[in-house]
């Protein structure tokens, strides 16, 4: 999985990981317990979760469970920069996390640590009073209490900066953290509201993590000192990649079914070789091999292999490979019966393979990330708001969501919103705001930005473009080219094209919110509104109006893909060139740039080397807090460079920037979603960021697994995991005792 590193000057910010689309991202936790106080119905899922529910009654006690990870996690320690989806999966088992969220993406108070926790106070400053369950106790017997939270808010407040730390979003905003009623109280006040106070203290650390810089720094990288969950660490082993848990005899919560519990990293490319040989038991998985395990069970099913090197030949195949064998000419046969040796050998390895995999069965859901297209507005042609909102008008959204969605069966919508994902509460679609596919929209509005097909052509005598001597030349040249063509129509459809006006309004929705985008949340040179106003001289309609490129003034309008070029990375690719064929139909030219998967973000989208780039984004259920670094405008750093935090299309507005932050500030729940609403609104009609559709999750699980799956919103209740009880008490024969 690629992440991009914290840009300079945003270590203070609380920090997100973008993700190619064919890699793993962050899930978000789930637990059952109180709500959080929204008064709305619980939103539908666009795909629910499937993970093979089981009691845990039915769960068998003991085994162990070993479960693929991208990589080891370069550090223990979540509020560090190299913190990976690995390190939350782990800490995720080992640590309190106070409000986890549901399978609608809700924060739930946590029972297993909290009796309750509630604002008891406004005025004059936030009050939050922790009431903790009496039971919790770190794994070296000390209660938790008042002293973890306190060095926890020291070590991630950002007034010491001897603490290495790549977040603290919502701890800088506490005045100060004091025992409450008693031992078991912990009462927090806040210097300035914070709508989202339910996101601090998850991890919970013990404070000889949080309480001086060496152990922040460096001694959580590869172990715990002390731990509080269902798990304790057991071993990180280099050599063989794995982080290893067991269960912990402390845990007050209910008893975890497993006896161990084993992440192991393993390359997403070499997944499906791991689980034929049986070495995982979980592991996200790409469509590839999640054909192999469905073709797996239907020929186990059928009794012999479809496709693949164990395939039967046809019967004249077979029998000119048998006569050529058994034939006087030795040295074809001894070629030939190479080749039948060569092919028995491989039809055998498959045939294991696929044996292996009929062990599995794949899991598949909606991931809480989305896909998003990228637009660079800091330079070039797409410095223009209105070529960015042409561009996105001329992608079909539903088209790229069928492509990826539909082939695995799961829900092809695309997504309507960069704050929230389907199933989520704050979820509305706000692409009214930008507008639908509309391929006369797009042209209107790059004629608008001057791109016309008579601004490509080259000027050497000085004529201006459009004029009727470059007409003249124009005509020319395609006479000389096709004189078959008859002219007078060819010059007749292009008078069409260069009178053409601008169709009225349809009275669609969000028309009115489309015409009504604030000057501040548009670049300089763009125009009001989301497309051309009327008037505006555009390319005629039909299909002859995208043929041959746009330019301005000579210059062609070409824009820079740079895609990943990994074996892993097809998925992307594939998006993309679809993306590059809808944007030639309106005459921009895309170059296809192909970059390794590892420099792919470092060197390129947070670099902001590239006009256009595919890469995902995780969900939240804190958008104002967790999404205001990626929609954060732009500011100047001293040095002239720009710091975009985490806004690798370096498009926002101080517009956008207000309504983050008084969303932030905002503790009334509907009307702090009203104000991201509108955020998102904005943002869409800035067009510097597409979202496409929600990521396909598909993971491969045991099938006398239970409890773990394809979690969508949700992550998995580490405790309740294990296999399907038998008939007789205990685990399956072959985890026994592992």
């Amino acid at each position: 999985m690629s992440h991009v590193g914290v840009p300079r000057g945003t270590a203070r910010k609380r920090r997100r990981l973008p993700a190619l689309l064919t890699a793993g991202v962050l899930t978000l936790p789930v637990l059952a317990g109180c709500g959080s106080g929204g008064d709305e119905p619980a939103p539908v899922a666009a795909a629910p979760q499937d993970v093979a529910r089981a009691a845990r009654d039915r769960v068998a006690d003991g085994g162990r469970v070993t479960w693929a990870v991208d990589a080891l996690p370069g550090t223990l320690n979540a509020f560090q920069a190299d913190a990976d989806s690995a390190t939350t999966r782990i800490t995720g088992a080992l640590l309190p996390t106070l409000f986890p969220l549901d399978a609608h993406g809700r924060p739930q108070l946590n029972p297993d640590y909290l009796e309750s926790a509630k604002v008891t106070e406004t005025e004059p400053r936030q009050v939050v009073v922790y009431r903790l369950n009496q039971q919790a106790v770190w794994s070296d017997g000390r209660e938790i209490g008042a002293p973890d939270f306190v060095a926890q808010w020291r070590a991630l407040s950002g007034k010491d900066s001897a603490y290495w730390t790549a977040r603290n979003a919502g701890y800088e905003r506490i005045e100060k953290i004091e025992r409450g009623a008693d031992d078991l109280e912990v009462k927090v006040t806040f210097a300035k509201p914070y709508a989202d106070w339910r996101s601090l203290f998850s991890p919970l650390y013990p404070k000889q993590v949080t309480g001086s810089p060496d152990a922040f720094n460096e001694g959580a990288r590869t172990t715990l000192k002390a731990t509080a969950g269902p798990f304790r660490l057991r071993e990180v082993d280099k050599k063989t990649e794995s982080v290893t848990l067991t269960r912990d005899p402390r845990w007050w919560g209910a008893r975890a079914k497993l006896d161990s519990l084993v992440f192991k990293a393993v390359a997403p490319q070499d997944r499906a070789d791991a689980l034929a040989e049986g070495a995982v038991d979980v592991a996200d998985i790409d469509s590839t091999t999640a054909h192999r395990i469905a073709q797996a069970a239907r020929e186990g099913a059928a009794g012999a292999p479809a496709q693949g090197p164990g395939a039967p030949l046809g019967p004249a195949q077979a029998l000119r490979s048998w006569a050529v064998a058994h034939g006087t000419d030795e040295d074809a046969a001894a070629a030939e019966q190479e080749v039948r040796d060569k092919r028995a050998e491989a039809a055998e390895a498959y045939a294991d393979e696929q044996s292996g995999l009929r062990a599995y069965v794949v899991r598949k859901s909606l991931e809480p990330a989305y896909t998003q297209l990228a637009l660079n507005g800091e330079s070039g042609p797409l410095a223009d708001d209105r070529v960015r909102r042409a561009v996105a008008r001329a992608l079909d959204r539903q088209e790229l969501a069928d492509t990826v969605l539909k082939p695995l069966g799961l829900p092809a919508q695309p997504l309507g919103s960069h704050l929230a994902v389907a199933g989520q509460p704050a979820y509305r679609d706000a692409s009214e705001a930008l507008g639908p596919q509309d391929t006369e929209k797009a042209q209107a509005l790059l004629a608008a930005a001057g791109w016309t097909r008579e601004g490509a052509l080259d000027r050497n005598d000085g004529t201006k473009a459009g004029s009727e001597g470059e007409k003249q030349k124009k005509d020319a040249a395609e006479k000389k080219d096709a004189a078959e063509k008859d002219t007078e129509q060819k010059d007749a459809a292009e008078k069409k094209g260069s009178a053409g006006q601008e169709p009225a309004d349809d009275g669609k929705p969000g028309e009115a919110v489309r015409d009504a985008v604030p000057a501040q949340d548009r670049q300089p040179g763009g125009a009001a509104g989301a497309y051309a106003p009327a008037g505006t001289a555009a390319p005629a309609g039909g299909a002859d109006a995208a043929r041959g490129p746009l330019g301005k003034n000579g210059k062609p309008l070409s824009l820079r893909f740079v895609l990943p070029s990994g074996p892993g990375s097809a998925g992307v690719r594939s998006v993309g060139e679809k993306i590059a064929a809808m944007l030639d139909t309106i005459g921009i030219r895309t170059v296809i740039t192909k970059v390794s998967d590892d420099s792919y973000f470092r060197d390129h989208v947070a670099s902001g080397d590239y006009d256009m780039a595919l890469y995902s984004w995780p969900a939240t259920a804190y958008p104002a807090t967790d999404d205001r670094p990626i929609f954060a405008k732009p500011v100047p750093a001293s040095d002239g460079s720009l710091l975009v935090e985490q806004n690798y299309t370096r498009v926002g507005s101080d517009h956008i920037d207000q309504l983050f932050d008084r969303a932030a500030s905002e503790l009334d729940e509907k009307a702090a979603q009203d104000l991201m609403r509108q955020a998102d609104a904005r943002i869409w009609a800035a067009a510097g960021s597409i979202p496409l559709f929600q990521r396909p999750q598909l993971v491969a699980t045991g099938k006398s697994l239970v409890n773990v799956g394809a979690f969508g919103l949700a992550t998995p209740h580490y405790q309740d995991i294990g296999y399907k009880a038998p008939l007789a008490a205990g685990p399956p024969a072959h985890r026994a005792g592992e």
